[in-house]
C-alpha cells in the first residue's frame, strides 16, 4: 500500500511543481497523513503549533519515520544532510517536497545559510533536526549551535526569524507504554539496515507518537546562537522526558 501510494503520487507532485501550483506545497502533508495510517502511526499533538509564517521548527530526531510524523502536521520543507539527496527513492521524495540539502561544513555553508534565509523570506516553513543525526529515542543529543546560524540573520523584510522547538516521542505500542527496551523498534540509528527496519516497523501494531510544540523564541532573546541552541535543547529534552514518563490520559479529540 505504501509503495502503491508513493508511486502513484510521484508524477502528480512532479506536474504540480512544474505548473507552479500551490497544491505542490499541500500534497506532501496529505501524503504523510496517508502514510501514517498505512504504517499504523497515530499522531497526538500537544501544545500549540505556531501558524504564522515563516517558521523554523527544530526537533529531536530518532527515525526516518519522524519525517512522516512531522510532515503530517507541519506544512513545511525539511532541512536534510546533503547525502540524503543521493539516496534511492527517498532522496527523490525529499526533492519533491522541496527539501533544503546542506553540507554541515565547508565553503558552501554560508551559501546554504543564505538559501535558507531566502526560503524563509519567501514564506516557507523549514523543519530542522539540530542533533545532526538520529538516536535511540531515549534522550536528545546536544543541538549543534552551527545549525542555528540562520537565526542570527534577519529575513529580507527585516523581520527576525522565529523558531519553535518541537519534541517527537514514540510513547505507546498498541496502547501499552513503551520502555527503553522497545525504543530501537521505532528508532533508526547507527548501522541499522533501512529496508528491514521499515518492514519490521510496519508490522509492529498501532504506534502512538506524541508531537509537542513548545513556545516560540527568537535570537533577539539570547546572547548567542549557542545560548539559543541550549534553550531549544532543554525545551525539547523536557518534552521527551515528560512524554516518556507518561502524560494524563490523551483527549480523544487530539487523536489523528
Amino acid at each position: 500500500m505504501y509503495a502503491t501510494l508513493t508511486l502513484a503520487l510521484i508524477p502528480v507532485q512532479v506536474v504540480l511543481r512544474l505548473l507552479g501550483s500551490s497544491r505542490a506545497a499541500r500534497l506532501p502533508m496529505a501524503y504523510h497523513r496517508w502514510c501514517c495510517r498505512i504504517l499504523g502511526i497515530r499522531v497526538v499533538v500537544r501544545g500549540t503549533m505556531e501558524t504564522s509564517r515563516p517558521m523554523l521548527f527544530v526537533a529531536n530526531h530518532s527515525s526516518y519515520s519522524d519525517i512522516t510524523v512531522l510532515g503530517s502536521v507541519i506544512n513545511g520543507s525539511f532541512v536534510a544532510k546533503a547525502e540524503v539527496a543521493s539516496w534511492p527513492l527517498f532522496g527523490y521524495l525529499a526533492k519533491l517536497q522541496n527539501s533544503v540539502f546542506v553540507e554541515r561544513a565547508g565553503l558552501k555553508a554560508r551559501e546554504q545559510r543564505d538559501g535558507m534565509i531566502k526560503r524563509l523570506s519567501a514564506g516557507d516553513n523549514l523543519i530542522l533536526f539540530p542533533e545532526g543525526t538520529s538516536d535511540d529515542g531515549n534522550r536528545v543529543l546536544p543541538f549543534k549551535s552551527a545549525l542555528f546560524s540562520v537565526a542570527q540573520h534577519r529575513l529580507e523584510s527585516g523581520d527576525t526569524i522565529k523558531i519553535q522547538p518541537v519534541t517527537i516521542a514514540y510513547t505507546r505500542l498498541d496502547d501499552m507504554p513503551t520502555g527503553r527496551a522497545l525504543k530501537p523498534y521505532f528508532a533508526w540509528y547507527g548501522d541499522m539496515e533501512l529496508v528491514s527496519h521499515m518492514w519490521e516497523l510496519a508490522g509492529l501494531g498501532l504506534i502512538t507518537v506524541e508531537v509537542v510544540f513548545h513556545p516560540t523564541v527568537a535570537m533577539s532573546a539570547f546572547g548567542s546562537r549557542k545560548a539559543l541552541a541550549v534553550h531549544c535543547h532543554e525545551a525539547v529534552s523536557a518534552g521527551l522526558s515528560a512524554a516518556n514518563a507518561g502524560w494524563p490520559p490523551i483527549p480523544t479529540e487530539n487523536l489523528s
